[in-house]
């Protein structure tokens, strides 16, 4: 991000009285801004680091209807989650895409294979039959369809669908603060709020902090939406703010690893402790796991025994030339759920994990114009985003929910994306799990493909790649620098792209182009980027 955009951002933020100030641009915050900016509330977001750098980046990238709560019975929780699964499916088309999983059940597992699949048929009629249908698999089909999966002690499985995000969370959670922004929203990262008072005439008083300088200034709002994902006690606490619910914590680790399966299946296991675990097809690498293990301190740290206990659960259920170490791991997701409770923590110490709520609860205190956003799934997040704009208008703000505030744009534009490609040198040829190079800038730029498009055929040196085998072009990049807040590396290579996820960190470094992005985006200080992201040169 140049320097005048942010500029012109803080200046709005110093000078002008906001009908919202959001606190977090995870997807609560960004799905909240977007909605009501496109509602005609006038808005601000403050992001302490980037655009979803906290739980947002560290999901599974699935967009999936909950299956493994019906085992617990909260059926209403899954006919929710299924139906906003589909939502997302029919308005981001190319973005959310459906995928098979391919499930094998070992003998002695807790439920018999008929009984699961008759879960799955469930699972498919509460999803409305807008996916294909489940498939029961007999042993020798898992063995011939899928030979990497070790079936000496299978009793057979099954196939069902959800979906998953096709290129990163954190990247669609910053085309809602994208859509927030062009509804005139006020969105900045790197801008933390340290206090937060109100005063008598009932205006919400943020001191702020601008982590890229240093400076202090204040923001003043109508009404304050905490929306800081695990941080939000903290930060109620900060403001003198006491709620009924709170958040506790449950770590969920995944690796990234080179791909595994050669099918776009998700494997799909049941651990040594019993719970879902999968193997996720990510471009050309697969991303294992989960754990679900109670934290208390933030952020969450990947230790040796997450590491271990991933390695071996998958180790124990394929059969490969030889089996991963941590030699493999490419790149490592941890992050926490921030499950939501009533009371005190401390009542909850024994509780059984998988008993707590994956609900989201909005808690709004009327008399402080105060709202707490606790929980959240990427699955969920129009919801909220709906729900939001209900609380502020209870608050006497004005605010109309706009028909259309979320999706792609439309594909005519994507009929010109394409007719402009053929005239440039690039290789468009489909890429695993990403498609075409057009498909890609398509989902993440929409009709804003077509001046990148532009840029590179005024300069054909921006058709090159930043990595020779990744869809990533040095065009994307130069848009980037004007347009999409980049402060440093890691906000590049791990949440506007993924490269960082699926290219080892070596490989990274000895990108000549990438280095030539470095400079298109970070100018004098790209060195100093460059050398914080990988460290001094020996």
């Amino acid at each position: 991000m140049t320097d005048t955009p942010r500029r012109a951002a803080r200046k709005r933020l110093e000078q002008e009285i906001f009908d919202v100030l959001i606190i977090g641009g995870g997807i609560n915050g960004a799905v909240t801004a977007a909605a009501l900016s496109a509602s005609g509330v006038k808005v601000a977001l403050l992001e302490q680091r980037d655009f979803g750098s906290g739980t947002s980046q560290e999901s599974s990238n699935l967009v999936w209807g909950g299956i493994k709560y019906l085992e617990s019975y909260e059926f209403g929780l899954v006919w929710e989650l299924c139906r906003s699964r589909n939502e997302l499916m029919r308005h981001y088309p190319g973005e959310v895409s459906e995928l098979r999983f391919f499930t094998n059940l070992e003998r002695g597992f807790r439920k018999s294979r008929w009984l699961v699949y008759l879960g799955a048929l469930l699972y498919w009629a509460m999803g409305r039959f807008k996916t294909k249908p489940p498939r029961l698999l007999g042993k020798d089909e898992i063995a011939r369809e899928e030979p990497q999966v070790a079936t000496d002690r299978s009793q057979g499985g099954l196939e069902y669908s959800d979906s998953y995000l096709r290129d990163n969370d954190a990247r669609f959670v910053f085309n809602f603060v994208i859509r927030a922004s062009r509804c005139g929203a006020v969105t900045v990262n790197y801008v933390s709020a340290v206090a937060a008072s109100l005063s008598a005439d009932k205006v919400w008083h943020v001191s702020a902090k601008d982590e890229t300088s240093g400076e202090a200034f204040a923001v003043r709002a109508k009404i304050l939406i905490n929306a800081a994902g695990p941080y939000v006690d903290a930060f109620n606490k900060l403001c003198g703010v006491k709620t009924v619910h709170q958040h506790i914590f449950s770590k969920g680790v995944h690796l990234i690893v080179p791909r595994i399966n050669k099918s776009d299946r998700v494997l799909t296991f049941f651990a040594d402790d019993g719970r879902l675990f999968f193997a996720i097809p990510m471009g050309d690498c697969s991303c294992i796991g989960t754990t679900d293990t109670r934290v208390t301190d933030l952020p969450a740290v990947v230790t040796e025994a997450d590491r271990r206990f991933i390695l071996s659960n998958i180790n124990k259920r394929l059969v490969l030339a030889k089996p991963l170490t941590t030699s493999d791991i490419i790149a490592e997701r941890c992050g926490v759920r921030p499950l939501v409770i009533k009371g005190n923590a401390k009542d909850f110490a024994k509780v059984e994990w998988a008993h707590l709520s994956r609900k989201h609860i909005i808690e709004c205190h009327r008399e402080d114009a105060h709202i707490s956003i606790f929980g959240g799934k990427l699955t969920d997040c129009l919801n909220i985003g709906r729900e939001l704009v209900d609380h502020v208008s209870q608050l006497g703000v004005k605010a109309k929910l706009a028909p259309r505030w979320y999706g792609e744009d439309s594909v005519a534009y994507k009929q010109d994306l394409i007719a402009k490609l053929k005239s440039l040198p690039i290789d468009d040829h489909h890429w695993l799990g990403e498609g075409t190079i057009t498909d890609r800038l398509w989902r993440l730029y929409g009709h804003d493909a077509l001046s990148i498009v532009e840029s590179m055929r005024r300069s054909p040196d921006l058709c090159t790649k930043l990595i020779d085998d990744q869809p990533v072009l040095l065009g994307e990049v130069a848009y980037m620098a004007d347009y999409e807040m980049i402060h440093h590396l890691d906000d590049l290579l791990r949440r506007r792209t993924r490269l960082s996820l699926v290219v080892p960190k070596d490989k990274l470094r000895d990108s000549a182009v990438l280095r030539k992005a470095a400079t298109l985006l970070f100018r004098e200080r790209a060195e100093i980027e460059w050398q914080t992201y990988f460290g001094p040169q020996n």
